[in-house]
């Protein structure tokens, strides 16, 4: 297999907390999260919060038992998630050609337009990240989500950007369902600038955003937020979304694919049995559509590479999630070796880069 490419359709960046000063408008740079060195290392202060700098999402390269939520300094984790030079040397390591990246921004906080700022400042941040090899390093802008004049507004200032290739969205705006009819304009730019829209996991729903950072609670929530991508999914097929504008082109990130098969199956199942009483008009089932125009990704699962036929074989991407802790640098090559032995050579380079390189233009 080792003339089969390798192409990570989700992997992500880690911007170090000193760059918000760089890229944030005059206004709001004095506002910036700092790195305060001490002699118990490195904390990030922001907002008047003090904290550790987080761990968990740059594991790249260190044995399970090593792991740890928060790092002393960020010299201990890989500097591939800020540095584009060092993530090209680890992608050479890693035998992987590109990388579609995601993660990084915006910042959390409750000045709502501190807020909005990140989302720009984020997004220029990423586009010189990626320009250093726009073949390779793939980037992904965040997209603010309180109101759709915003929103398509962010998407036109940087469609022009080689460097950036698609958008992030959430699973939900920020108040109310991606259907309503306001948000049109937000799919019709999609289209016409030729972006991809992704979904990437995180939270197990509405009452539950933001995963829990207790032990059982962070490997219960990892679970559970991979059949959270389903509610997001399914909404836009059952609203009938993706039936009105078959050229959106949707994408499940980070959330696996075993759980698709029966979504699709179920889906179904459920628009027969409350498509008339509920009035839903679309013409065929729900799952037409998923299949239609919505690509998944996935790091390792064997249960959806044995459903790839009932998935779909053209819409599933392999992914590397590098640096973080599911990532599998620096092995991938050798996994993807021994996960794909008795899986065609078409299926094969479909699922590990032809779908990804077809889906963004690589």
């Amino acid at each position: 297999m080792g003339d089969v490419q390798l192409v990570s359709a989700d992997s992500h960046v880690n911007p170090p907390p000193t760059m918000w000063a760089d890229y944030l408008p005059a206004e709001y740079r004095d506002r910036a999260p700092v790195v305060e060195e001490t002699d118990e290392g490195q904390f990030q202060v922001f907002e008047g919060q003090r904290t550790p700098m987080l761990g968990i999402s740059a594991m790249a390269g260190k044995r399970p038992e090593d792991y740890s939520w928060n790092v002393r300094r960020l010299d201990e984790v890989r500097s591939g998630g800020w540095d584009p030079d060092a993530r090209l040397v680890d992608q050479d390591i890693d035998g992987v050609s590109a990388e579609v990246l995601y993660g990084g921004g915006p910042l959390r906080c409750e000045d709502s337009g501190l807020a909005r700022a990140s989302y720009s400042a984020y997004n220029d941040w990423l586009s010189d990240f990626c320009s250093t090899d726009s073949s390779r390093l793939i980037g992904m802008a965040y997209l603010p989500a309180s109101g759709p004049d915003d929103t398509v507004a962010e998407i036109r200032r940087l469609a022009g950007r080689q460097a950036l290739r698609g958008a992030v969205i959430g699973r939900f705006p920020d108040n109310g369902e991606w259907y309503e009819p306001r948000w049109d304009p937000l799919w019709e730019t999609l289209i016409d600038v030729g972006w991809p829209a992704a979904i990437h996991v995180g939270g197990r729903g509405r009452a539950a955003p933001m995963p829990r950072t207790d032990g059982i609670g962070y490997i219960v929530d990892l679970l559970m937020s991979k059949f959270a991508m389903g509610e997001a999914v399914t909404t836009l097929a059952v609203s009938g979304v993706l039936r009105r504008y078959p050229e959106l082109r949707m994408i499940s990130v980070e959330g696996q694919i075993g759980w698709i098969s029966f979504a699709h199956y179920y889906i179904d199942h459920l628009w027969e049995k409350h498509r008339f009483w509920t009035g839903n008009d679309l013409p065929e089932p729900p799952s037409v559509y998923m299949k239609q125009q919505v690509w998944s990704t996935f790091m390792e699962d064997p249960v959806g590479l044995r459903e790839r036929h009932h998935i779909g074989v053209d819409k599933i991407m392999w992914s590397s999630d590098y640096p973080h802790s599911e990532t599998t640098w620096p092995h991938s090559r050798k996994l993807t070796d021994e996960w794909f032995t008795d899986i065609s050579d078409t299926d094969r380079r479909l699922i590990l880069a032809d779908n990804c390189n077809q889906l963004f233009g690589l």
